[in-house]
């Protein structure tokens, strides 16, 4: 059973992205207003829609982002993942702003955020994989290796 306490820094990254999230969109409501744009309007300058899709490619990547966050944090590490995480919202934050500024300014970004995505699915992969060994197999892999790898 996992206690509160040991979930507190993946669920401060979690407020954290949330807050991230409200900010993006903001953005897209002064956007709408310094260039004209009525809800339920979806286009209009190439400035306000790169605006737009930022937000909303941040938006559907969010989801993804806080399952692996999760996941990893509670079968991996709870650090790393929360690490990662914070890699994760950092990149999106440079992201969203390369990609307002323009098409090319979001690319960097892009990938580095999709490389944090992937290495916390890797975590989260392997702490799926160890505790379902541990668990349902009553094989420790981590303590079989240490086992191992340590001097006779």
């Amino acid at each position: 059973m996992i206690m509160m306490e040991e979930t507190v820094v993946l669920a401060a990254v979690t407020v954290l992205g949330v807050l991230e999230q409200a900010y993006f969109s903001l953005q897209v409501i002064y956007a709408r207003r310094k260039y004209s744009v009525s809800p339920p309007a979806t286009s209009g300058s190439p400035e306000f829609e790169r605006v737009f899709r930022a937000q909303a490619n941040c938006s559907e990547y969010f989801p993804i982002f806080i399952t692996v966050l999760w996941t990893s944090g509670v079968f991996f590490s709870q650090g790393l993942s929360a690490v990662c995480g914070l890699l994760y919202l950092y990149g999106r934050f440079r992201y969203f702003h390369g990609y307002s500024q323009s098409a090319q300014g979001r690319l960097a970004p892009l990938y580095f955020s999709a490389q944090v995505l992937w290495v916390l699915i890797g975590f989260s992969s392997l702490g799926i994989f160890l505790t379902f060994c541990r668990v349902y197999l009553n094989v420790d892999l981590l303590q079989e290796l240490c086992s191992a790898l340590s001097p006779v």
